[in-house]
C-alpha cells in the first residue's frame, strides 16, 4: 500500500514535470572537468553556490539533472557522467590506489560502452577523455591543482564541453536511455507494487534526503543476508519490484524529504504527508494545522472554524479550495542503519484526518498563562512534555512518538505509554528558581486532560478547560487544597525557593491519607505568618468550603488512603487549575 501509493503520486508529480523521468536523477555536484575536443582537461567549473545559513554563508553542491545513479553498497559499480575521483580520475584518499584504478577501468569501460556508436562533439570528447587520461598522472596535473583536495572529499565531477553539461547532449541523452532500458532487463516477474510483468530490481534506489541515516542513503525494502531471503530468491527478488516502480516510489519519498517546508521531524521520526490529486494546498493546510507555530495560530483556528461550520476551507485565499474528500497519505519513517524503519502509515479522506486534529486540539485544550500564546500544541511540542529538559538528549521515545501521532491522526485512543510516561515525568521533575521550570506545564496538565477524555470514562466534570468550582470529585478537590497550601506558604514565606510541591507533591498525589494531615499541620504554622487577619479567614475559609466537598472515609479523616491512576490525573488537573485561577486574580487585582 505505501508503495502503490506512492508511485501513483510520482505519477502526478510527473505530469507536471516536478520530478526527473525514469533513467534521471537530480544529483549534488561540486565540480564539471572542462574537456576540449579531444578529451583533454583544460579546466575545472566550481559549481558550488552560495546557501544562507541563518548568520552563516556556506558554499553547498549544486542539484543538476544526470543520468541515473547506481546504488552502491559495496564493490565496484560506475555511474555515467556523474561520480566521484575514484571513478572520474582514478584517484581518491582512501590510501588504495589499486582500486581507485580498478574504479576508473570500470567507469572507462561503462562510458565506452555507453557512447560507443555516438559521434558527437561531446560524446567523441569524454571517450577521448577515458582513452588518454593517465591516473597516475593526476595528482600533479596542473590543471586540477587547486581543487584536487576539496574534489577528493567524496565530491561528485560531471563533465563540461563547449559551455554545456555533457549529459545536456540530445545524442548522448539517447544513448543513454537506450542503455538504461537494455540494462534493466535482466530478470523478469509480476511487480507486486504494479501488478504488471516487468524487469525486476535487484537492489532499490536509496533514500537520500533522511535525517540520521547514512550520508549514503537508506533503503526502505533491502535483503542482504541468506535468513532474510526465501525459495532461493536472493537480494530484493524475494520481494519483486518492478524498476519502474523501484524508481518511483523513491523519487516521490525524495522528494517528499527534501521539502523541509512541507514535511517534519518529531523525534527521530520523519513525518511525510501528500495528498492523492497532488496538490500543494492540501499540504500547506496540513503543515499548518498538523505542527502549529507562533505566527499561524490564527489560520489554524479559521481553518478549524470553517470545517466546523461546514464552509469551504482554504488558508492564505480564498481562490485555493480543498476537496475534503479526497484521500489524504501520512508516512511516518526513521532510520535504522542502512535501513528506513516504517513507524506508521495512515491513509483517510483529508476532511477526517483535519476533524481527528481538531478533536484532538479540543481535548488538548486547558486555561493557559499569560505568557503562553500558542493556542494549539503540535505533537513535537506535546511530546517534548515526556522529554528531561535538563538532559543533553531532548528527544522522546521513537516508538511512543509514532504511537501518539497515529493515535492523534486517526483519532485513536492515545497509548497507555504516553500517560505513565507524563506522570513519571511529573514525579522526576522539580522546579528551578531561576529558570521556573515547573513540574505540572501547561503541555503536561493538557496530556492528563486528553488522555483522560479520550481513554476513560472518567468523571467529565474535572476534565474542564478552566477550574471547575462545583466539582465534588475527591482527587480533583484534593489537587485544588494541595495548590491552596503551597499558595499559603508562599505568601507566608516571600521570595521562598522551595515549596510543600517539591516534598510532597509526588506522595500527596498517590497516598493523600498519609501526607495531607501534615500538610494541614505546616499550614497552621504558615498561616500564622500572614500579617494580614483578613488573609488568614480568606485562605481558612477557602480550605473550609473545599473540605466539605470531600466525603468522611471509614478512619474518620477526608482524605483517601491512595489514588488509582486516573485520580492521579485528576489531582493534577485539580492542582493546575486552581494554580491558574490564582494567577488569573492576580492579574485582575483580585488577590486578598
Amino acid at each position: 500500500m505505501i508503495l502503490q501509493s506512492l508511485v501513483r503520486y510520482y505519477e502526478t508529480l510527473a505530469e507536471r514535470g516536478e520530478v526527473e523521468s525514469p533513467g534521471w536523477c537530480k544529483a549534488k555536484v561540486s565540480f564539471a572537468l572542462e574537456l576540449s575536443e579531444d578529451g583533454t582537461v583544460i579546466g575545472v567549473v566550481p559549481l558550488k553556490e552560495k546557501d544562507e545559513r541563518g548568520k552563516k554563508t556556506v558554499w553547498i553542491p549544486k542539484e543538476i539533472r544526470v543520468p541515473q545513479m547506481l546504488t552502491r553498497s559495496s564493490g565496484v559499480a560506475a555511474n555515467f557522467l556523474c561520480d566521484n575521483t575514484s571513478y572520474f580520475l582514478g584517484v581518491d584518499t582512501k590510501g588504495k590506489p589499486e582500486r581507485a584504478i580498478e574504479c576508473f577501468e570500470c567507469a572507462k569501460e561503462k562510458h565506452l560502452e555507453v557512447l560507443k556508436y555516438v559521434e558527437s562533439p561531446a560524446a567523441r570528447a569524454v571517450k577521448a577523455y577515458f582513452e588518454t587520461w593517465k591516473p597516475e598522472l593526476a595528482l600533479v596535473n596542473p590543471v586540477l591543482q587547486s581543487y584536487l583536495n576539496e574534489m577528493m572529499d567524496r565530491a561528485n565531477l560531471v563533465f563540461w564541453f563547449k559551455g554545456r553539461y555533457v549529459q545536456e547532449d540530445g545524442e548522448v541523452q539517447a544513448a543513454w536511455e537506450t542503455y538504461h532500458i537494455q540494462d534493466e532487463k535482466e530478470t523478469e516477474g509480476i511487480c507486486l507494487v504494479t501488478g504488471e510483468r516487468s524487469s525486476i530490481a535487484r537492489i532499490h534506489s536509496n533514500i537520500k534526503e533522511l535525517q540520521g541515516a547514512q550520508s549514503s542513503g537508506a533503503a526502505l525494502v533491502s535483503f542482504n543476508a541468506p535468513a532474510f531471503e526465501s525459495y532461493g530468491k536472493e537480494q530484493s527478488y524475494n520481494a519483486p519490484v518492478g524498476n519502474y516502480a523501484v524508481y518511483a516510489y523513491t523519487t516521490a519519498l525524495n522528494y517528499l524529504l527534501k521539502d523541509r517546508g512541507k514535511m517534519s521531524y518529531i523525534g527521530d521520526t520523519a513525518v511525510v504527508y501528500w495528498a492523492e490529486d497532488g496538490e500543494e494546498i492540501c499540504r500547506n493546510v496540513f503543515a499548518a494545522v498538523s505542527e502549529p507555530v507562533s505566527d499561524n495560530q490564527e489560520t489554524v483556528q479559521g481553518v478549524f472554524k470553517n470545517l466546523e461550520l461546514g464552509r469551504a476551507v482554504d488558508v492564505d485565499s480564498v481562490q485555493d479550495k480543498l476537496n475534503l474528500d479526497q484521500n489524504f497519505y501520512i508516512l511516518g519513517i526513521a532510520p535504522n542503519a542502512a535501513r528506513i524503519a516504517v513507524r506508521f502509515f495512515y491513509m483517510d479522506s483529508f476532511g477526517n484526518i483535519l476533524r481527528h486534529l481538531k478533536e484532538h486540539y479540543d481535548r488538548m485544550e486547558i486555561v493557559r498563562p499569560a505568557t503562553d500564546s500558542f493556542a494549539y500544541l503540535g505533537a513535537w511540542r506535546m511530546m517534548q512534555e515526556t522529554v528531561n529538559q535538563k538532559a543533553k538528549e531532548k528527544k522522546p521515545a521513537s516508538g511512543l512518538t509514532a504511537q501518539v501521532y497515529q493515535a492523534i491522526i486517526s483519532g485513536g485512543r492515545y497509548p497507555n505509554a504516553l500517560y505513565q510516561t507524563v506522570l513519571g515525568r511529573i514525579r522526576a521533575d522539580q522546579d528551578n528558581s531561576e529558570q521556573r521550570i515547573y513540574k505540572i506545564t501547561r503541555g503536561k496538565a493538557a496530556i492528563v486532560k486528553a488522555y483522560l477524555l479520550r481513554n476513560t470514562n472518567y468523571e467529565r466534570e474535572v476534565l474542564t478547560v478552566a477550574l471547575n468550582e462545583n466539582s465534588k470529585n475527591a482527587a480533583y478537590v484534593m489537587g485544588r487544597e494541595f495548590a491552596v497550601l503551597e499558595e499559603i506558604q508562599e505568601k507566608a514565606n516571600p521570595g521562598i525557593n522551595s515549596t510543600i510541591k517539591d516534598r510532597y507533591f509526588n506522595a500527596a498525589c498517590a497516598t493523600p491519607g498519609v501526607v495531607f494531615p501534615v500538610l494541614f499541620k505546616l499550614k497552621n504554622s504558615h498561616i500564622r505568618k500572614l500579617e494580614s487577619k483578613g488573609t488568614q479567614i480568606y485562605f481558612e475559609q477557602m480550605l473550609t468550603e473545599l473540605e466539605d466537598k470531600l466525603e468522611i472515609q471509614e478512619d474518620g479523616t477526608t482524605w483517601p488512603k491512595r489514588l488509582s491512576l486516573e485520580e492521579q490525573g485528576a489531582f493534577i488537573l485539580g492542582y493546575y487549575h486552581q494554580t491558574q485561577k490564582r494567577y488569573e486574580k492576580k492579574e485582575k487585582g483580585e488577590q486578598k
